[in-house]
């Protein structure tokens, strides 16, 4: 059986006395997107630079194809490629000589620099502009030429911190649309706190809370945390909340805003909109509006949270 491409194993560590994440477990075995989802200060930031050798975790192991990254860093991080949030650009210089310094960085032999400045380059859609000062590009090619540094040396994997972070809606699509295409070559990990980005790249998710993975499954199971579990309705003659939480399904009833007012459900979003939508005709209530609300975020952390703790 082959090794994991990546094997995380009780990963914890501590700044000080306070421990950013505790007891991370994962491994991952195919190529395609991971995202990593979190909070801001949930950790993400602390698992990945651990992942890619920039800091030397307080306890457990990080292995990147059977290599132990703390204790064979050099081989390790030949496999790994990297793009913090903010990309490690040298604006004063052109995208060639850019990336053939990172090329050297990247210990490839002298022979074959050109040739992987060259093949990085195409698959990032950035070889038309190889004389161009990287000061002179808009956002969405720095950040292709970004990735274009990270993927130089054909790791296995590459990680991407906030990759469409700062980029208007065309670059984002753009970013989003090469990070698929380089995933069928390699693993990649993508983190980010808005889960709108992860669930357009990703096939599978982690997601990080307090320091602990409490979600580890594919984008379609987690999709099963964010189906709407309220509506928000308006009513001119609407009844009182008693009446409301009678109907079936309906948990709990509370006002909204002016003449709003928020229903909270249970089971298919569908069934519990049309009992409300035909009791209303029926008696009366005046509905002239319904609308679904999603789970926010941070309401999918807590009950994650929750639920791992009840494990």
């Amino acid at each position: 059986m082959s090794e994991p491409i990546v094997s995380v194993k009780n990963l914890s560590h501590r700044y000080g006395t306070d421990w950013a994440i505790r007891d991370i477990n994962f491994e991952i075995n195919k190529k395609g997107v991971l995202g990593l989802l979190g909070s801001n200060g949930a950790g993400k930031s602390t698992t990945m630079n651990i992942l890619c050798g920039v800091l030397n975790q307080t306890e457990g192991t990080v292995t990147i194809d059977g290599i132990d990254l703390r204790e064979q860093p050099e081989e390790a991080k030949k496999r790994i490629g990297f793009l913090p949030q903010n990309a490690p650009l040298y604006l004063d210089l052109t995208v060639d000589e850019y990336l053939t310094h990172c090329a050297h960085l990247r210990l490839i032999d002298k022979a074959s620099v050109k040739t992987a400045v060259q093949q990085a380059k195409e698959r990032c859609g950035v070889a038309h502009f190889s004389k161009r000062l990287i000061a002179n590009l808009s956002g969405g090619y720095r950040q292709r030429v970004g990735i274009a540094q990270a993927i130089l040396h054909k790791p296995r994997l590459v990680v991407l911190d906030e990759p469409t972070n700062g980029l208007d809606p065309n670059q984002i699509l753009e970013v989003r649309s090469l990070i698929r295409e380089i995933a069928t070559e390699r693993s990649v990990i993508f983190s980010s706190h808005i889960l709108s980005e992860v669930q357009a790249t990703c096939q599978d998710i982690k997601m990080i809370e307090q320091g602990r993975v409490v979600f580890a499954d594919t984008m379609d199971a987690f999709n099963n945390y964010i189906t709407p579990s309220t509506m928000v309705v308006t009513m001119g003659n609407a009844p009182d909340m008693h009446t409301l939480t009678a109907i079936e399904g309906i948990v709990r009833a509370e006002e909204a805003d002016g003449k709003r007012l928020r229903l909270h459900f249970e089971g298919p979003p569908h069934d519990a909109t049309a009992r409300v939508i035909e009791l209303s005709v029926d008696r009366g209530w005046r509905l002239t509006e319904i609308t679904l609300e999603r789970s926010s975020l941070d309401a999918i952390f807590a009950r994650l949270s929750k639920k791992e703790k009840q494990i």
